[in-house]
């Protein structure tokens, strides 16, 4: 098999992870799930709520949650924690500045650390949600600094992030320019009024009328 497609297995993979908890069966039933729900230090908000707020029935929650505590038994992951469980996806290359970018969206509260309540809010988003939803959580995601804007170093260092974790055997013989001319192609086509910074309404603009461009953030969805 080829570095390629190896490579492209390891995000299937990962994508099928999440669908499996999503679309999985309990193992146990529910008295035994709303226990464990109650037993670890943090507790999550009542299924209810969770229910009421996200795209996820009562029983793919108590999915959902099995397998967050499976790997996060304290209820809650770290940044740390959450490279290495990353990283594991993508063993051909480097993941943890992608996975540094990715868990500051997850981590809507800034408080350095990612609840039940806070990945299943955003997994909601990237698997049931609109198209405006997804693209202003693409959004949050490439505007690291969180002003409310995305300039053109910002998606270079996004756009890094990825060639770093896909690794060179997916990209052997790219250029160290590649990236740059990539965001080069991007920036322009988004920053309308060339003010050198990217807003949110002319990201999603730009996203929506272009197919060009809507192709190419497949290759964010498929990360994910």
């Amino acid at each position: 098999m080829s570095c390629r497609k190896r490579c492209k297995r390891e995000i299937f993979k990962f994508a099928q992870y999440l669908y499996r908890l999503v679309t999985g069966t309990l193992n146990t039933d529910s008295v035994e799930d709303e226990l464990e729900l109650s037993a670890v230090r943090h507790r999550p908000e009542g299924l209810e709520q969770l229910e009421a707020q996200t795209r996820f029935s009562r029983k793919e929650l108590q999915i959902l949650y099995r397998g967050f505590k499976n790997e996060c038994p304290s209820g809650v992951v770290n940044e740390e924690t959450f490279k290495e469980i990353y990283s594991q996806f993508f063993p051909q290359g480097d993941a943890s500045t992608y996975a540094h970018f990715l868990f500051n969206a997850f981590d809507t509260d800034h408080n350095g650390s990612v609840s039940f309540e806070d990945f299943v809010m955003g997994l909601s988003i990237l698997l049931r949600g609109t198209v405006q939803e997804k693209l202003n959580w693409a959004f949050n995601l490439y505007d690291i600094n969180k002003d409310g804007y995305i300039t053109k170093e910002e998606m270079l260092d996004i756009m890094k992030a990825i060639y770093d974790m896909m690794g060179k055997c997916t990209y052997p013989m790219l250029k160290e320019e590649t990236p740059r001319q990539h965001v080069e192609v991007f920036f322009q086509k988004m920053d309308k009024n060339k003010d050198g910074v990217v807003t949110i309404d002319e990201f999603i603009d730009c996203c929506q009328n272009d197919e060009n461009i809507m192709r190419s953030m497949h290759l964010f969805e498929s990360v994910l």
